[in-house]
């Protein structure tokens, strides 16, 4: 078993990513897409949109999608399936000033991201600077309660096991934070696994609007 930075990680994943078995990437997939079922955008900030599984569907709500990832090897992936499209991609290190984009946005999502990240003030400051009055934030995690159990985003190769650097925020740090920037909660959604309702969710969804 071996711990890499995120980075290394997702560059090594993105081979077998849209391929392996991943309950919580599927599911969470499904949330989205739930979630957004019924609203549509004029610019969208997808943060971590890694081999773009779901820019294919955040394309088709928005005029223009902007992606960003941490791993070349997962943009060159996103970009060969969103080709035709009207969607740019940028490499960046969303720990550092979101500078690659001088565009403002009417929706920014994190799907499986901020999991793999330790300061969420930051990033809630950086998103308020790039939303405009009224946008929203679309957020999907592997649900802390699945973190308590011991969970966290792992992978096989022929090597051994790979485990890709995680923090656990509780639904409380994910809410304290968006309002220290401007955000009001909208909604808050759990996703269970298939006939596993009685269990622990497995994907926490939440929605927010910028309010200033």
């Amino acid at each position: 078993m071996s711990t890499i930075t995120t980075r290394q990680a997702y560059d090594k994943w993105s081979e077998q990513y849209d391929t392996n078995v991943n309950k919580t990437r599927d599911l969470e997939a499904k949330a989205l897409r739930q979630v957004l079922a019924d609203k549509n955008f004029s610019n969208v900030l997808e943060i971590g949109c890694g081999t773009g599984k779901n820019s294919l569907y955040l394309i088709t709500k928005t005029e223009h999608l902007t992606a960003a990832d941490l791993s070349e090897e997962m943009l060159a992936k996103a970009k060969e399936k969103l080709q035709g499209w009207n969607a740019e991609f940028f490499q960046a290190d969303i720990n550092q000033e979101w500078s690659f984009t001088d565009e403002t946005f009417d929706l920014v999502t994190f799907s499986l991201v901020l999991e793999h990240i330790e300061n969420l003030d930051f990033i809630f400051s950086e998103a308020s600077r790039k939303l405009e009055p009224g946008g929203m934030i679309y957020l999907g995690e592997l649900h802390p309660f699945k973190q308590y159990s011991g969970s966290k985003a792992r992978f096989d190769t022929e090597e051994g096991q790979t485990i890709v650097p995680c923090f656990t925020h509780h639904i409380s740090d994910f809410v304290e934070a968006a309002r220290k920037h401007g955000f009001r909660i909208e909604d808050i959604f759990e996703f269970f696994d298939e006939n596993q309702e009685a269990g622990i969710p497995r994907i926490l969804a939440l929605t927010f609007v910028l309010q200033h």
